[in-house]
């Protein structure tokens, strides 16, 4: 059930030359976050925003800049403001926890232009107990129809050097391993042309989003955007000299304009989290809460799901994505000869079905099954390389889908569009329906490579429209997507539930062939904190063969098999995969058990400790059986924890199964040692965690 309940308090203020001896302000409902908004003398509108009385952020200025058209800076008069109180509870249909609270003080300022043009600006923030968000709306007016903006001009203004946990303000990617300085010493483009990545553009010293600060006073702050629709994404350049970050939109090469829209409007939120700890920022809702609710309704023909599938197998170089045609008089040919490497074969997919099937494990995902992978050679000119309803002779996609549900196990699609956008909005529908047809309810696409068409960023506003509105299509036929080389997660999973998941960081790939070595150990430990506060991630965790030599003896995934199995805890997604090949699971009989007991749909999660860049341990309740499970994770540094399992329900006895790092468990040393026990507990139990260098500990506890 939804509980709403909304009060209201209106105050309306008329215009006139001055509003210094005005307060315009909202407080949170626990009375530490409080935003001033003001007008300076010549009419420039800032905020500020101070907790328990301490400035967090001090003045700082918002506008516009306009091609053809004077700057929203200055110049402004308050005609009216509006203060709100939102008092609101309601409940995700998948998620990190059933019930979410939405409760926030709204600020709404209505400004006017006391100069020609005397245009209209409205500016909206809202003040939760854990951060601020801010939107602007252009409201309907006579004199103004569209804006074509050049730059958004929202500062930040910081009144300390926090240490910063940072990527670069990439364009196109967000494949970047993270960065640990202090907020001066931010160097964004130290990393062009620097990069292990087929694309990179990175004009500015900025970051994107999110960033996460630390303060020598013990204060933590993200910086974000939510409900990001019909505009471009916001990267924040940063000013070393003054501490400031600023808004600093992804442009395009085929305009002179970084974002276009035709009135009224309103800007995605930018937001700031703030909160005392690190575990407080994980726990908060801030980003899905300032995104509209459910517009799809029902939407229970999607399960959240483990999955296996072809695809480790292809990072590794034991099978491939394409089957093997031949060049034939200038043009790629069947000739029947498959090269005898392709991994997406009706014999190989039916044994991920029975070792999925045997496994508690509800989907298989195939990638190469379709044509147009020989083709897909380089970056450039992939219009029309890749048909997204014809199977390779070696793959018999209604024989798989019927042993799938023979089996119980559902096929999840593949579409990579190879970043030609063109090409993939005109099979769509046929995609679609094609997954309609054989009852599919869940498509992982991929748009790696520069964007056709050319000058086209991945974070610009063109793309922004491509992902949603490819997401929200695909809803029209029961399809969710889990997109990779995606537009940032910024909460569109409360509005469209279909949007599941994303990848949009450096994920587990990158150990199987980075020259840089792969992600090293504090790698995660601050993903934990930076974008996983966006949302959901498909970071394809649980590789039980951590070296694989036998396939790529010079990588290796940086963790203990503890810590391999403690990401499905700590890593958030409704989808979690099983990555590892099916023969190294069978091998290890006993750690796979974690896997099929594990579950993916939470009631309720509580993040027991954590820093940033150095552990985290999160404990969640699944929604179906009300079992815990527990997950926790360290850096390069060997750690103990005591965890206080209160918790539990009372009244109830549970058996933990505890697999943690073995007595000489190393991350490059000896990752493969592991140690499992049981025993009984209640919420008065208390655990001491050990955890190795690069290791973790993962526990199920099952009610008795």
């Amino acid at each position: 059930m939804r509980v709403l309940i909304l009060i209201v308090l209106v105050l309306s203020l008329w215009s006139c030359n001055s509003s210094e001896d005005r307060v315009f302000e909202a407080v949170s409902s626990n009375g530490l976050l409080k935003l001033n908004f003001n007008l300076s003398e010549d009419g420039k509108p800032y905020y500020l925003v101070t907790r328990n009385n301490k400035v967090v952020i001090d003045t700082s200025y918002l506008g516009f800049e306009f091609k053809n058209a004077p700057a929203f800076d200055k110049h402004f008069i308050v005609k009216k403001s509006e203060t709100e109180t939102h008092i609101e509870s309601w409940e995700m249909p998948w998620g990190e926890q059933e019930t979410v609270e939405n409760n926030y003080r709204e600020l709404r300022v209505m400004l006017q232009e006391k100069v020609t043009p005397e245009r209209f600006l409205n500016i909206i923030f809202r003040v939760y107990d854990d951060g601020v968000g801010l939107r602007y709306e252009f409201p309907e007016q006579a004199r103004l129809s569209e804006v074509e903006i050049t730059e958004e001009h929202t500062q930040f203004n910081l009144t300390q050097d926090y240490k910063t946990f940072w990527i670069p303000g990439d364009w196109d990617i967000y494949e970047h391993l993270y960065s640990t300085t202090k907020l001066s010493e931010i160097d964004a483009l130290k990393y062009v042309g620097h990069v292990n990545l087929a694309q990179t553009y990175i004009p500015e010293n900025a970051v994107n989003t999110p960033v996460t600060m630390v303060g020598e006073d013990g204060l933590h702050l993200s910086f974000h955007e939510a409900a990001l629709v019909d505009y471009s994404g916001m990267t924040l350049k940063v000013d070393t000299k003054n501490l400031n970050l600023e808004s600093h939109l992804v442009g395009s090469e085929n305009t002179d304009f970084k974002v276009k829209r035709s009135l009224p409007f309103h800007t995605p939120w930018r937001t700031i989290q703030i909160t005392d700890n690190a575990p407080d920022l994980i726990e908060s809702k801030l980003i899905v809460n300032l995104n509209e609710p459910n517009k799809l309704g029902d939407v229970s023909w999607f399960k959240p799901m483990k999955y296996t599938g072809v695809w480790w197998e292809m990072h590794l170089g034991k099978s491939s994505w394409d089957y093997g045609m031949e060049m034939v008089d200038g043009q790629w040919k069947d000739t029947g000869k498959a090269h005898g490497r392709h991994g997406a074969t009706t014999e190989n997919v039916k044994r991920f079905i029975d070792f999925s099937a045997e496994n508690n494990i509800g989907g298989v995902l195939v990638e190469g099954w379709n044509t147009g992978w020989e083709r897909w050679i380089g970056f450039e000119d992939r219009e029309g390389v890749f048909d997204f309803v014809t199977t390779y002779p070696d793959y018999d996609i209604d024989e798989v889908v019927r042993y799938g549900k023979e089996k119980g196990v559902a096929i999840i699609m593949h579409h990579e569009t190879s970043a030609a956008t063109e090409t993939y909005e005109q099979q769509q529908d046929t995609a679609y329906a094609l997954m309609q047809k054989y009852g599919m309810h869940a498509v992982k696409s991929g748009y790696v490579g520069k964007i056709l068409p050319k000058g086209e960023y991945h974070h610009g506003q063109y793309m922004v429209n491509q992902y949603n509105n490819a997401a929200i299509k695909a809803a029209s036929y029961q399809v969710a997507v889990n997109a990779h080389e995606p537009i940032k997660a910024t909460g569109l999973r409360r509005t469209y539930p279909n949007i599941i998941s994303r990848e949009g960081l450096r994920g587990q790939e990158f150990n199987a062939w980075a020259e840089d070595g792969g992600n090293p150990p504090e790698h995660l430990p601050i993903v934990a904190f930076t974008r996983m506060l966006a949302g959901p991630i498909d970071f394809t965790p649980g590789i039980f063969n951590i070296k694989f030599d036998e396939y790529k003896k010079d990588n290796q995934v940086n963790t203990t098999l503890a810590q391999q199995l403690a990401l499905y805890v700590v890593i958030y997604s409704p989808v979690q995969m099983a990555a590892d090949l099916v023969e190294h699971y069978e091998a290890n009989p006993e750690p796979l058990q974690f896997i099929k007991d594990v579950g993916v749909d939470w009631q309720t999660t509580k993040v027991l400790n954590g820093e940033v860049g150095d552990y985290v341990t999160i404990a969640r309740k699944e929604r179906l059986t009300n079992n815990w499970f527990l997950g926790s994770i360290t850096d390069e540094h060997a750690r103990t924890f005591e965890i206080d399992l209160d918790f539990l329900d009372a009244n109830q006895e549970y058996e933990a199964t505890i697999y943690k790092d073995g007595k000489n468990a190393h991350w490059n040393n000896n990752p493969l040692d592991l140690d499992i026990e049981k025993k009984t507990v209640n919420n008065s139990s208390k655990l001491t965690l050990v955890l190795a260098e690069g290791g973790g500990c993962a526990i199920s506890i099952i009610k008795k």
